[in-house]
């Protein structure tokens, strides 16, 4: 039956039974609810639980910042749809591949597919930030993104230990201190060995700001090139947003691609993801240069074999 401290009429329509109860542990004391369902669950679905009242907390109609303590019994009263590879909480989270760590940072090569943070498909659990937060629970260290790739981008990403790595690290990427280059493989033969991508993008409120792309051929095959990419500014999609207006958008790129390669693509070379890849990062941090490289991943290098064999 409906707990009896439930008001009907606060429930959706969705079930008048919990679709799930959820007995905190001892570790788990101390937090905020939200800040704890959005380790468990994709944020999408978190927000929706609060927006329209489907959650209880020990009977009472709970609140996103409410606290919570071992032994608290949270109800869930709407069906989590866990459909799709990306919606649901993987049982076991994947390894991460670390290229450089000291005291101050890290540099991991992140697989495709990875998010690198929570987003409304994917909860934090199941993020590059949520899987470092558990592995150094028992540290001083928190850790911290100073910049994002794409989850379907591999390569290199860098996330600093402590603030002070971390503001060093986001003032060097802010203002266009760190070299890095990524490997493109994009639709059509470019025509110029280099150039340069000068078109405005949008900014985080929205409104263009100036992004700059620089590019060179490294390999030009009989329906695409690869190219060596560099960004001097860090836009959201700015590879792929340049490339595609340039009219050469990147392999595979389900956003901004030109679909109808894309599904010959894939049949024919099994791709099943954008062809970018972080390849190089350099920077300067706590007084000494550093330089990362991250080599191609299987899928990406079986394409390029492939290719170079269709075009003998």
């Amino acid at each position: 039956m409906l707990d009896q401290k439930l008001d009907s009429a606060e429930v959706l329509p969705f079930t008048l039974r919990a679709m799930r109860e959820i007995i905190l542990g001892n570790n788990e004391s101390g937090k905020k609810l939200e800040n704890y369902l959005k380790k468990e669950f994709p944020i999408g679905y978190v927000r929706k639980l609060f927006r329209k009242n489907g959650i209880r907390l020990n009977g009472l109609r709970a609140k996103p910042a409410d606290a919570i303590r071992a032994g608290d019994k949270i109800q869930l009263y709407i069906p989590f749809d866990q459909q799709g590879p990306r919606s649901a909480p993987s049982l076991a989270a994947p390894k991460l591949d670390i290229v450089f760590e000291d005291s101050n940072l890290l540099a991991i090569d992140k697989p495709a597919g990875l998010a690198v943070h929570e987003g409304k498909t994917v909860s934090k659990r199941d993020s590059v930030l949520g899987i470092l937060e558990r592995q150094h629970r028992e540290s001083q260290n928190k850790p911290q993104l100073v910049h994002r790739l794409d989850q379907d981008t591999s390569g290199l990403l860098l996330v600093a230990k402590n603030s002070k790595t971390a503001e060093e690290l986001a003032q060097a990427f802010g203002t266009g201190a760190v070299d890095k280059e990524y490997l493109a493989l994009v639709l059509g033969r470019l025509a110029h060995d280099q150039g340069v991508i000068d078109t405005p993008l949008p900014g985080r409120d929205g409104n263009p700001v100036r992004a700059l792309t620089r590019y060179s051929v490294v390999k030009r095959y009989s329906e695409v090139t690869l190219a060596r990419v560099a960004i001097e500014t860090g836009r959201l999609h700015q590879i792929r947003l340049h490339f595609a207006e340039l009219g050469h958008p990147v392999v595979m790129d389900d956003q901004h691609g030109d679909f109808a390669f894309n599904k010959k693509f894939r049949k024919e070379y099994g791709l099943k993801r954008q062809f970018l890849h972080a390849h190089k990062l350099r920077l300067k941090v706590a007084g000494k240069v550093c330089q990362w490289q991250a080599k191609l991943p299987k899928d990406l290098d079986e394409t390029l074999a492939s290719l170079s064999k269709q075009n003998l």
